[in-house]
């Protein structure tokens, strides 16, 4: 069946309702994003003008604090493993609106607001990869890639809506804003806890998300750890460096509108596009995703305001098919608990970051020694239609590999 008729098919099918502890979870997904990002994006102005740190410092705290919240991931599936899946979501509610309770009298003490963000990173590690798990805990397949597309809509709304939700506290009346973020925390927190028990919680021996087919765990093709460190290493340079290159050339109302449209469009199109995506073979997301980035990668170093803002659609294009199939290829190649697998997929997503945050620095610095910084959307562009390449290749070679293990005679007469 081609692609097309198979999202066709699956579209004729009425999408399965909703269910109670479904929509709580995604209501408290935003709540939870728009609660942090009324907070977090503004720490490096925080923690150097209010409390005096010098950059170097603050950059080493942001480093160490990304690093807890991304590699700190791979502990969810021990820690779900054990506790289960509502307890690991308490647990991390718990640490998050401590972390942000303790920000208030951090307010004039580095130590403390240091040990504040650190709680809150850690908070953040165990909460997504358990969130996800207890999302798809008992889901079809057929059912994931709504789930996991609403789930990131829901994520993508709160993280849109914080910052300026919270611009006229942060500097004026900072205590106020961390005490209605901690009250936050605590009611979503309250709320999860009236929540049923996931497969861990139940006592059950493997997970209850929908079973994992040997044909799909043992097929060929890239690793979905390695597509996910690639993925975001690509999309991290438009991340990072968008606003160094679209200010001077626009003004800072159009790059705030560039990244409010880029929010909507996610929150917008994720779902609408959850089918299709998931219809798709991995080898297919892989040219389409990194295709639409490195054409976004290129209007934008076109300029100008159009240039950015078709870039900014097609970047989101490309974030939507390939976070989305990493994610739904991780589930269906593990037989682990999907905690266990998010948690891998957060840690991947973290190497990736990181990557891009060393070899964008050095990048763009030599484009702008060369004379011009849309070398550097040039180079990013080259790098996104490699990626694919590089990573189709390394399958083709795997398969072929195989097939010589399987039939080294025939190989040989073949080549004969």
């Amino acid at each position: 069946m081609t692609v097309g008729r198979t999202a066709r098919a699956r579209a004729a099918r009425p999408p399965l309702p909703l269910t109670g502890p479904q929509r709580f979870l995604l209501a408290g997904s935003f709540l939870i994003t728009l609660g942090s990002f009324a907070v977090l994006p503004y720490m490096s102005v925080l923690l150097h003008q209010r409390l005096g740190l010098g950059l170097g410092t603050v950059g080493l705290v942001l480093a160490v604090a990304s690093l807890i919240q991304f590699a700190g991931g791979v502990v969810a599936g021990p820690v779900t493993g054990r506790i289960g899946l509502r307890r690991a979501m308490l647990l991390a509610l718990a640490l998050r609106t401590a972390g942000f309770a303790a920000f208030v009298p951090g307010l004039t003490s580095p130590v403390l607001a240091v040990g504040a963000l650190l709680l809150v990173s850690a908070g953040a590690a165990l909460y997504l990869p358990a969130n996800k798990a207890y999302l798809v805990d008992g889901a079809s397949e057929e059912q994931r890639p709504r789930l996991l597309a609403a789930s990131g809509s829901a994520f993508n709304a709160g993280m849109a809506l914080g910052p300026p939700a919270a611009a006229p506290l942060v500097m004026g009346s900072p205590g106020v804003l961390f005490s209605c973020v901690t009250v936050l925390f605590a009611l979503v927190g309250a709320g999860h806890a009236l929540l049923p028990p996931g497969a861990a919680d139940r006592g059950d021996d493997t997970p209850a998300a929908a079973p994992v087919r040997a044909s799909d765990a043992a097929r060929p093709g890239p690793s979905p750890f390695v597509v996910t460190v690639l993925s975001v290493y690509a999309f991290m340079f438009f991340q990072h460096y968008l606003a160094l290159y679209a200010v001077p050339r626009t003004s800072a109302a159009f790059y705030g509108a560039v990244l409010t449209g880029y929010a909507a469009l996610l929150v917008v199109a994720q779902p609408l596009l959850a089918e299709r995506v998931a219809a798709l073979s991995y080898p297919a997301a892989l040219r389409w995703g990194f295709g639409a980035m490195a054409v976004g990668m290129a209007a934008i170093g076109a300029g100008g305001h159009a240039g950015i803002a078709v870039g900014g659609a097609l970047l989101c294009l490309g974030e939507i098919v390939l976070f989305l199939k990493n994610d739904l290829e991780a589930l269906a190649r593990s037989a682990a608990a999907p905690a266990s697998v998010f948690g891998r997929q957060r840690l991947a997503a973290g190497i990736g970051a990181f990557a891009s945050g060393v070899v964008g620095g050095q990048l763009y610095g030599a484009a702008e020694s060369a004379g011009s910084a849309r070398w550097f959307w040039a180079a990013v562009c080259l790098q996104c239609l490699l990626l694919p390449v590089f990573l189709l290749h390394r399958r083709t070679r795997a398969r072929a590999r195989r097939r010589t293990a399987r039939d080294p005679e025939g190989s040989r007469a073949a080549a004969d």
